[in-house]
């Protein structure tokens, strides 16, 4: 007689096998990570529209060895326009306006320099004629754990887009927020 078994029971049994097979024969467990594959650090935010707006979507992030890849897959939007993506301070996006998440995240020194790109601006995105954005950008500057990490903080997409020969001025309200829940 066959039994079912879930996943977490086929990778439990594949742990065993491989300690088992490498194990025992004196080889290290490096060998294992190979058989088992390689997981990636992950995270996941879904953003909601503030008061006023339509936006709403899907942002990931995935941690590459040159940055943390940050795909996104959002509606609503105004047609044929570029918006500002940003990472900010504090998961929470409970007020309307998105103002609860706090400044835009930055774990280094910059915070004090003025005209200085933070680390929380992810870069621009174009929405299409029917209000669609997809894509990715990767940023360098951020991390899924210790001090740079994105996790347990909010993305939100503004108005404006970010101006590089300015990175101090406004980018207009916030349209969508959502808090970055890691995997």
């Amino acid at each position: 007689m066959r039994q079912r078994t879930d996943g977490r029971h086929a990778r439990a049994l594949s742990v065993v096998a491989c300690v088992a097979l490498f194990g025992l024969a004196g080889a290290p467990l490096a060998g294992c990570a190979a058989f088992l594959g390689h997981h990636e650090k992950r995270a996941d935010a879904q953003l909601r529209p503030t008061v006023g707006s339509a936006v709403q979507g899907a942002v990931t992030f995935i941690e590459r060895a040159d940055g943390v890849q940050v795909t996104y897959n959002l509606a609503g939007l105004p047609p044929n326009t570029d918006h500002a993506l940003q990472v900010h301070e504090r998961g929470d996006c409970n007020a309307v306006d998105g103002a609860s998440a706090g400044p835009v995240f930055a774990p280094a020194a910059s915070r004090l320099r003025a005209g200085v790109r933070l680390e929380g601006d992810l870069g621009n995105l174009h929405a299409d004629a029917n209000g669609g954005a997809t894509g990715f950008i990767v940023a360098p500057d951020v991390s899924l754990d210790g001090v740079r990490s994105v996790v347990g903080r909010s993305v939100l997409i503004y108005r404006e887009p970010i101006d590089p020969a300015f990175p101090d001025h406004s980018v207009g309200p916030a349209l969508g927020c959502g808090v970055i829940h890691g995997q």
